[in-house]
């Protein structure tokens, strides 16, 4: 016969609050309800242990203690840098250091080719209002030249096809960059620098949209106080804007980048893990003239709502929201806004633990390999255990032979909207109501038990999908 303690003599845990401290006058932001409990929440000790003297990582040991109590924020950073497919937990510690150090200088390239074509990447300042017109025009906005020189000096380009911006001075003495800019006069009628390059043009046009996204960005929390912090966010999107052609920026992403700078101290590796968290969501973002990326996981969402719950789908229907707009913003930043700061973390780092594939370094830094690797041409079946418990049922089920394998946030929300179903039935009679009802969930939401219920809506979904 099991014996279960007591709920009045089990550890109640520590908060994780003071990890992520929040301004005093934001009183009104949610509490965390994440809290490391001792023998539950993945530890510091319980981490280093999993590796072997030469640096191999057994994480299939960590995957359960993750899913059921997250991880320990002063380790958070590095868990996550596995979880998302930045290492391999087959690589020792000299080959990871290997890799680190070569990404920190292919960042810097990208950086500096960014800074090349707009000196405030790597300044410490952002703009916020537009740079140039979408013919490649600069704009000599008042604003904009007091954020690229708050003392009164603007950079000049002097035939670099790379520069756009800035006009001039009140007479500040030279610099350093006078190799590449000059100083001038005050000049009443700047002239105007033609970009011929349209992606580089396209990219231009976004960095305001950046700025001013960043400057929206968890505002409660005393990290972004600092200037500093806010600029390496502008950055690191401004850069990622630059490499990714096909999706550039997209509102939204400040959103997912942001914890990443707060975990990793180093530009270069937080830029990184973004990285790899936008190879599963990119295609969110992709737009095109006649459809949005998230309209694919939206149409996944009704088809599964449909199955679990027809009678929720059919009255959303009714209401006109066959489409699931209101369930954008979940799926794109991922309860970004649904959770405090510290849970939607723990919601994250547990989801990314219920679908961990350890071929997922192989599959990013070797596509050609890994598509080998899946259609049985090549090397080994992967270990079952070294899997997350949702890729597992994937893998019993065969869903990973379909084209596209749902990713665990859909059931998430096909989750929360099973949870809300009766009071959906009964008081929403416009997609309004279903807003604000949805609305009304911030804050309220248990991470652990969400992931709880999109497991069991999981199962349940593959039973069902299998019988049709």
């Amino acid at each position: 016969m099991e014996f279960r303690v007591p709920a009045i003599w089990r550890d109640p845990g520590a908060p994780a609050d003071s990890f992520y401290e929040v301004r005093e006058e934001c009183t009104d932001v949610p509490k965390t309800r994440f809290r490391i409990k001792a023998g539950k929440t993945l530890s510091a000790r319980k981490w280093h242990a999993a590796f072997s003297p030469e640096g191999y990582l057994d994480i299939g040991k960590t995957l359960s203690r993750i899913q059921h109590g997250g991880i320990h924020p002063s380790i958070r950073g590095e868990v996550w840098e596995f979880l998302l497919g930045c290492y391999d937990p087959k690589s020792t510690f000299d080959e990871r250091e290997q890799i680190r150090q070569r990404r920190r200088v292919q960042y810097a390239r990208w950086k500096e080719e960014c800074h090349q074509m707009f000196p405030l990447i790597g300044s410490g300042r952002f703009v916020t209002a537009p740079i140039i017109t979408e013919d490649g025009k600069a704009i000599q906005d008042p604003i904009v030249l007091l954020q690229t020189n708050p003392h009164g000096a603007v950079l000049t380009p002097q035939n670099n096809s790379h520069s756009s911006t800035g006009i001039a001075t009140n007479g500040t003495a030279p610099t350093s960059m006078d190799t590449e800019f000059s100083f001038v006069e005050t000049v009443q009628e700047p002239s105007i620098h033609v970009l011929l390059d349209k992606k580089e043009i396209q990219w231009k046009l976004t960095l305001h949209q950046i700025g001013l996204d960043v400057v929206r960005t968890d505002r409660p929390l005393v990290f972004y106080e600092k200037q500093e912090n806010l600029s390496k966010l502008w950055d690191i999107l401004a850069v990622y804007a630059w490499i990714d052609k096909d999706v550039g920026y997209g509102q939204g992403m400040s959103d997912l980048c942001s914890p990443m700078i707060m975990l990793l101290d180093d530009e270069a590796d937080a830029f990184w893990c973004f990285e790899r968290l936008m190879r599963r969501l990119r295609g969110n973002f992709r737009c095109t003239e006649s459809s949005v990326g998230v309209e694919a996981q939206l149409s996944n969402l009704a088809n599964i709502t449909q199955v679990i719950d027809p009678k929720l789908h059919q009255h959303i229907e009714t209401l006109g929201g066959g489409d699931y707009l209101f369930a954008f913003r979940m799926i794109m930043v991922l309860f970004r806004r649904e959770f405090s700061f510290g849970d939607s973390l723990y919601l994250w780092e547990m989801m990314w633990a219920l679908e961990y594939d350890p071929d997922l370094f192989s599959m990013y830094e070797e596509p050609d390999l890994a598509g080998e690797k899946a259609d049985g041409s090549k090397g080994k079946a992967k270990s079952i255990r070294q899997c997350g418990k949702f890729e597992r049922e994937n893998m019993r089920n065969g869903a990973k032979n379909s084209d596209a394998p749902l990713p665990i946030s859909i059931f998430l929300v096909a989750s929360v909207l099973k949870d809300k179903s009766s009071k959906l039935l009964q008081e929403a009679r416009g997609l309004d109501d279903v807003i604000k009802i949805l609305n009304d969930m911030t804050g309220n939401l248990d991470a652990k038990k969400a992931c709880s219920g999109a497991m069991k809506l999981h199962k349940k979904y593959l039973k069902k999908a299998k019988k049709t």
